[in-house]
């Protein structure tokens, strides 16, 4: 069996915060699918934990972002004890949806949800992207509200 080659390459870029889609494919390690952006050590991390959590990949797929997790953990001096990339898992926990669910509860139930939300839009508003982003975030609603009526319909 030939090992994937990575494809990730460092994106370092100074200033004001860049968003997911300021940044290359190259940057991610599922870079078909624009998943786990490998920007720095805590990002690499990230990566590596929520591995099996991205779904709907082909094996292939996860050779390659398990080839470019290793290229950024050496770049960025992460120790990865895995060698391969089915160390890490190859399906979604099963009880996944259902874990979310409890924790979106409890975080509206002790109103975390609502000071999180508060914080996010302070933060948006400091770098005056507030507006895109809520344009962007009405965008999103339309579409899964269409995409909710066409499975109605079908």
């Amino acid at each position: 069996m030939e090992t994937a080659q990575p494809t990730w390459q460092p994106f370092e870029r100074h200033g004001r915060l860049t968003t997911q889609s300021d940044l290359p494919d190259t940057v991610f390690a599922f870079p078909k699918q624009r998943k786990e952006p490998l920007t720095d050590a805590t990002h690499v991390r990230n990566a590596v934990a929520r591995f099996d959590q991205v779904i709907d990949v082909p094996d292939t797929d996860r050779a390659v972002a398990f080839a470019n997790i290793e290229k950024a953990a050496d770049y960025y001096n992460v120790d990865l004890s895995e060698t391969s990339w089915k160390q890490l898992g190859a399906h979604p926990q099963p009880h996944r949806e259902e874990s979310a669910r409890k924790g979106a509860e409890t975080r509206k139930r002790t109103g975390e949800a609502e000071e999180a939300a508060r914080e996010g839009a302070a933060t948006k508003e400091r770098l005056g992207i507030a507006e895109e982003a809520a344009e962007k975030a009405a965008a999103t609603r339309r579409r899964e509200r269409e995409e909710a009526e066409g499975r109605r319909e079908a």
